[in-house]
């Protein structure tokens, strides 16, 4: 019997990793673009979670610092296969994106790669992939005139004051409407989702967290070490960002260039680089590290600027679903995922749409491809190729 589990778990992760690292290798356009990669897969096609278990998800990682879509990649691997499936969840939806950002840093940096059509079309792609999953997710979410009320808020907000913490204001002040809307609300059916996490192990992720923030700079003082304040560096930046992995640039620049450790010139060109790659944002740090120390300081600083996202998300989650089986909680949420909906849509908008969608030319290979996806119902790895070569074709028009 004990054989016969172990085969089944085995199974089960091996499949959280060639479904992951299929995501890795296909899924461009950033956090928002992701979210809605991962939708289709997980939701849609693979059925491993409900539509509100999923924006129950994404509302955890909006709240904690760090790369929300790979927060979310992470919780979806536990609850199919424990710590270890988020494990394995993390590393193949990660590791294509670190080993190409490392290869661009030993052998490509300096190309200008970040005007390539192919780019382009591969931008377009994220336009259609967002728009699918806005629709799905809006359909669930903001079934009355309240909750699209609440979305629109969130939508009008984040368009307007566009800083590091209206997303998390816009969150805390829809939950509170949520709560004073929804107190009373009864569901018809009743959804729960397991979460394989024992308290005391999400006790000691959260304690971590804190203690290696904390620790680490007084370390480095002690030390003098150049891999701990390098660590340290990678480790402060990933725990302090809110709002997505565009917020972690400024917060990288500050730590690395004023240093010395990295040039301007270096890093913005890094930075073009992370543009034409997939995978999360957060993999910058894996050039970074790798033009300060070679392919070793990009893995170090790879796991160092993941590292909080890891532990917050493995330690919030047993509480997260606690707290949302409260029936006086219950309202919050459901005015939680209506402005996560919201949020959505202003991102589609700004930056995704606004910086893909520039000539009539684009808007008609994103109905092709909205098209495909929707209603030919082609797979997303073909919807990518795709755009990559409509992105390279509208070059000659």
């Amino acid at each position: 019997m004990n054989q016969k589990n172990s085969q089944s778990g085995l199974k089960r992760l091996l499949e959280i990793l060639l479904v992951s690292t299929r995501l890795g290798l296909t899924s461009f356009g950033g956090p928002t673009a992701h979210l809605g990669y991962f939708h289709e897969e997980y939701v849609r096609r693979r059925k491993w979670m409900d539509e509100k278990s999923y924006a129950d998800l994404v509302a955890l990682a909006q709240f904690l610092p760090g790369p929300a879509s790979s927060q979310v990649g992470i919780g979806i691997g536990v609850m199919r296969a424990g710590v270890l499936g988020g494990l394995v969840s993390f590393i193949g939806f990660t590791l294509p994106s670190v080993i190409a950002l490392i290869l661009f840093a030993l052998l490509l940096e300096g190309f200008d790669i970040g005007n390539a059509g192919w780019i382009h079309g591969l931008k377009i792609v994220a336009v259609v992939v967002v728009a699918h999953a806005i629709l799905g997710m809006s359909k669930n979410l903001t079934p009355d005139l309240k909750r699209k009320t609440i979305a629109l808020f969130a939508l009008v907000s984040t368009l307007l004051w566009q800083t590091a913490f209206t997303q998390v204001g816009v969150i805390l002040i829809a939950a509170l409407f949520g709560f004073l809307l929804y107190k009373q609300h009864k569901e018809n059916a009743e959804w729960s989702s397991t979460f394989p996490i024992a308290k005391s192990v999400s006790i000691i992720c959260l304690l971590l967290f804190f203690a290696l923030l904390f620790l680490l700079p007084i370390i480095r003082e002690v030390t003098g070490s150049y891999w701990v304040a390098l660590f340290d560096s990678f480790y402060r930046s990933g725990s302090l960002v809110f709002g997505g992995g565009h917020v972690v640039l400024p917060l990288l620049e500050q730590e690395l260039v004023p240093n010395g450790w990295v040039s301007e010139e270096a890093f913005l060109a890094g930075y073009g680089a992370t543009q034409a790659v997939p995978g999360p944002l957060f993999t910058f740090a894996a050039y970074l590290g790798a033009v300060m120390k070679g392919w070793q300081g990009g893995l170090v600083a790879t796991i160092a600027v993941f590292l909080p996202a890891f532990l917050l998300i493995l330690g919030a989650l047993p509480f997260w679903d606690a707290l949302r089986s409260n029936p006086k909680i219950k309202g919050a949420i459901m005015g939680v995922n209506a402005a996560v909906v919201g949020i959505l849509i202003s991102a589609l908008y700004h930056p995704i749409w606004t910086s893909s969608i520039l000539a009539p030319a684009d808007f008609a290979l994103a109905a092709i491809l909205f098209s495909m996806l929707v209603y030919w119902k082609l797979p997303p790895w073909m919807i990518v190729v795709s755009g990559a070569i409509g992105g390279t074709l509208l070059t000659f028009l």
